[in-house]
This record gives structure tokens, C-alpha cells and sequence, in this order.
């Protein structure tokens, strides 16, 4: 049986607010950085400072989201100065506004035939793959108006997103994507006639979609369930072990060969890609974490070496190792079928049980078990701690704020530091004392910001959480 106070705790802290209740280890230069393992999520850039506590990990989720937005993803902007939304029929119109450009885009919305409004809802990257559960919603996302992804060069800077920010702006495709993402929950928020529960909204998409679902998810925090389908590499895949299965003669799609593929990265990512990928200071095992401890549920096709099968199995259970410490595993898993075609889903399968029960328990709300799903068809053997690839202990976190001592400056880093990162906050939180929008501002436990940067008012979700709204 699902325990009924992890639902309060998988909100408690599904953003990064946290941090700013204490002081957070100053990232250092990290230009000469270079591991062959996947990087430890439980020990900061510095190289010595551990995360031991819930409030650590919310420094690390944050310094680990800097990472990616510098080193691969390009920079997810801060929220725009309006976002104006209207429905009509099945149509979501939503308007955003910022340094005096707009943009308009209009997401359509499937209904069940079945269950009662407000509805459970999944965000479709280009539509779903998967099979359209019964009681929830589709918001079919046209991701490739907003960023293109047919061909690289020519599709840098071309969609929506980029009439807003820019064609240099520095994101990729990916987190243009995400981005919208995150302005569709805000119109969603303030469309009731849109008749969307927006607590239970999840989001998925199949192969380049599924990747950008898993940035999606790692980046709108209001997610709820995330629901990548075959993603392969940029995905749930991993960059090192890609790259040595490649080496080692399974044809798998590695970091060099994707950036020639499509503009999904930002082009900061191309130094990375075409000299060693062991010069990235975080994995995607990390970006997997930073969904938790909400709910994950990936699924994967053994079937095609392209995608990297064992790449994503590898990254799955060390990602896993994250919702581990804060003690709500079952909040994440996996399910790795045997071959079939590409984004088929194999319907009337375990796959399709275990699929169900992620839905169940995240999206409809039902008293379902999620523990242990996590299961493979190619018989692959990923110990924990790994040697060769992730040879670190997982923690039990704990409440409060962490009795270790962080590193002041980079001059006491015990590891070789890749590029210059910022030591800046990603744009979505700031430690001002105040809590910004999303962000937690009250709850049983909390001892962050109890105040809200105006406009917006803390508002009571249940006990153990209240947010900026």
C-alpha cells in the first residue's frame, strides 16, 4: 500500500527553495575536470563537500541544473513579464509577453470519455506514444513550432521561443521546449475552464520527444510524473557509457555524433562532444535526478543498440540512487521491454501494468505500489556502487540543515576542475530571503522564506507544503 504521506513529502520538496535556507558550497572553475565514472550527485563541484541532508541536495540539484544549462542545455529563462491565457472548444491560447515581444501558441486538449473534471493531464511532446489512459487528459504540445529539430544547422534558433528570446539565444531545442512546458502550466493555472487538475499533470513524448520530456521534467518543477519513451541518448542515457559501448563496437549514438544530428543542445555543448564527454562534470543521471523525488517512469526498448539500451539502464539506476536518499524509491522506475518497433508501445503487456501503476498512483491519485518496478528484458547487471562506473555510497538524507562545512572558494577543491561555470543561481531561484515564484514558502519542517517577491502570495497547498502563487 502507498503510504499516504508520501504524496506530501514528493511535493515538499520538489523544488529548489531549500538551498537558500543555508549557504551553498561556491562552485569552482571547472576547466580542467575530468572523470571517467559517472559524477557522484552526492558530492558538490568543490570535490569535498557532501550532501547529507534534504536541504543539501536542493544546493545540489540547483548547482547540478547551472551545469547543464552552461554545459549542455543552454539557459532556461526567467519567467516573462505576462503570461495571458483563453479557451475555446479544445484550444489552450496562451500569450507570452516579454522585453516587448510576444509570442501566441495554442496547444489542443484531448478529453477522456471518462472520469470527472478537473482532469488528470499529460503534456504530449509532438502527441504520446504510449496508450491514452482512461480518466486523463492529453495536451498535445506542438514542441517542434516552438523549437525546431529538423536538421543543424538549420534549425538553430528557428521557432517560437527564439522570436522571443532571440535566434542566439544560448538554449537548445530542449529547453526551449521546457521552457513552454512551464508556460503552459501557467495558463493552465489560470484557465479554469480548461477543466485541468494542474496537481496531477505529467509529461511524455517518444524518442527526440522523450528527451525532451526528461528535460521537461527536470525543469518544470509542477510536473508531477514523468514519462519518458525511448529516449536513448540525450535522454535517460548516459554520455560516458554511450561512448564506451561505442568504443567497444555496439553501434550506439554518442555525444559527437548527435551534436551533427540536431540542435537539440546548446552549441556550448559541442566542446564536450568532439573532445571527451569525461570532461562534463555531471552525467545524465543527474539531469533523471533532479525530477525527484517526484514520480519518474521511464520506458525502454532493448531492441534497437542506436538507442543504448545498457547506456540508459546504467543511468537509470544510478539516477535511481537519488529518490533512494530521500527515501521514496518507489516514487521512481523503469521497464525495459524486448524488441519491437520503434515508439510501438506494446500494449497487453507487464510494461503496460507498469505504466498503469505510475498513472494510478501519480495522475489519478489511487492508493497504488510503485515499489520495485524496475525491470530489464536484456538481463543487464548494474551494481550499486559500481566500480567502473559509479563508484559512490548513497545517503540517507536527512531533514534540517547539513553540519558540513562547505568550501568558501575553489582554491580548497580536491578535484581537477571543464569549463568556467557561473557561480550564479539558475535564473529560477535566487537566495534573497524571499521566495520567488513556484517556490516553497511554508509547510511543516520548512525553515526557509515564509514570504513571497510580489505579486505573488503564499498560499497553503496542504500541511506540509504552501507555495508561491
Amino acid at each position: 500500500m502507498f503510504p499516504a504521506y508520501s504524496l506530501f513529502l514528493l511535493v515538499a520538496y520538489m523544488v529548489v527553495p531549500a538551498a537558500w535556507a543555508q549557504t551553498c558550497p561556491t562552485t569552482p572553475s571547472l576547466t580542467s575536470y575530468l572523470s571517467t565514472s559517472l559524477p557522484d550527485p552526492f558530492t558538490f563541484a568543490d570535490g569535498s563537500t557532501k550532501v547529507l541532508t534534504l536541504d543539501d541536495w536542493a544546493c545540489r540539484r540547483a548547482e547540478i541544473s547551472t551545469l547543464l544549462q552552461n554545459d549542455e542545455l543552454g539557459t532556461m529563462p526567467a519567467d516573462p513579464q505576462s503570461v495571458a491565457a483563453s479557451f475555446s472548444g479544445d484550444t489552450l491560447t496562451i500569450t507570452v509577453t516579454d522585453g516587448g515581444k510576444s509570442i501566441t501558441f495554442a496547444p489542443t486538449i484531448t478529453y477522456p470519455s471518462m472520469g470527472t473534471a478537473p482532469f488528470p493531464a499529460i503534456i504530449g511532446m509532438g502527441g504520446i506514444s504510449i496508450p491514452s489512459p482512461a480518466g486523463v487528459a492529453i495536451i498535445n504540445f506542438d514542441n517542434e513550432g516552438m523549437a525546431n529539430q529538423d536538421s543543424n544547422p538549420a534549425s538553430r534558433g528557428v521557432g517560437l521561443f527564439f522570436n522571443l528570446y532571440g535566434s542566439s539565444a544560448s538554449a537548445g531545442a530542449m529547453m526551449a521546449w521546457a521552457w513552454a512546458v512551464r508556460r503552459i502550466m501557467d495558463a493552465l493555472e489560470q484557465t479554469p475552464a480548461a477543466r485541468i487538475n494542474t496537481a496531477r499533470v505529467g509529461v511524455s513524448g517518444c524518442s527526440r520527444d522523450g528527451k525532451g520530456a526528461v528535460v521537461a521534467g527536470a525543469f518544470e518543477p509542477r510536473i508531477v510524473l514523468t514519462i519518458p519513451q525511448e529516449s536513448g541518448s540525450g535522454g535517460t542515457d548516459s554520455w560516458r557509457i554511450s561512448d564506451s559501448l561505442l568504443a567497444n563496437g555496439t553501434d550506439t549514438q554518442t555525444a559527437s555524433e548527435i551534436i551533427q544530428e540536431n540542435v537539440w543542445f546548446s552549441t556550448n555543448f559541442n566542446q564536450f562532444a568532439t573532445t571527451s564527454v569525461n570532461k562534463l562534470p555531471f552525467d545524465h543521471h543527474m539531469l533523471i535526478g533532479m525530477v525527484a523525488p517526484r514520480g519518474f517512469f521511464a520506458i525502454d526498448n532493448i531492441g534497437y543498440d542506436w538507442l543504448g539500451p545498457f547506456s540508459s539502464y546504467g543511468a537509470l539506476v544510478s539516477g535511481r540512487t537519488i529518490w533512494q536518499s530521500m527515501g521514496v524509491a518507489d516514487a521512481m522506475g523503469y521497464s525495459q521491454s524486448s524488441n519491437h518497433s520503434h515508439c510501438v508501445f506494446p500494449t497487453g503487456t507487464a510494461q503496460q501494468m507498469q505504466l498503469n501503476a505510475f498513472i494510478d498512483r501519480f495522475l489519478l491519485g489511487q492508493a497504488v505500489n510503485t515499489s520495485g518496478i524496475t525491470t530489464t528484458a536484456g538481463n543487464y547487471v548494474f551494481p550499486m556502487p559500481n566500480a567502473e562506473w559509479a563508484p559512490w555510497s548513497v545517503p540517507a538524507l536527512t531533514n534540517g540543515t547539513s553540519t558540513t562545512t562547505a568550501s568558501s572558494t575553489s582554491s580548497t577543491s580536491t578535484i581537477s576542475s571543464t569549463t568556467t561555470v557561473s557561480t550564479t543561481t539558475p535564473p529560477v531561484s535566487t537566495p534573497t530571503g524571499v521566495s520567488q515564484h513556484w517556490e516553497q514558502c511554508g509547510g511543516i519542517g520548512w525553515s526557509g522564506a515564509t514570504t513571497c517577491v510580489s505579486p505573488f502570495t503564499c498560499t497553503v497547498l496542504n500541511s506540509y507544503y504552501s507555495q508561491c502563487l
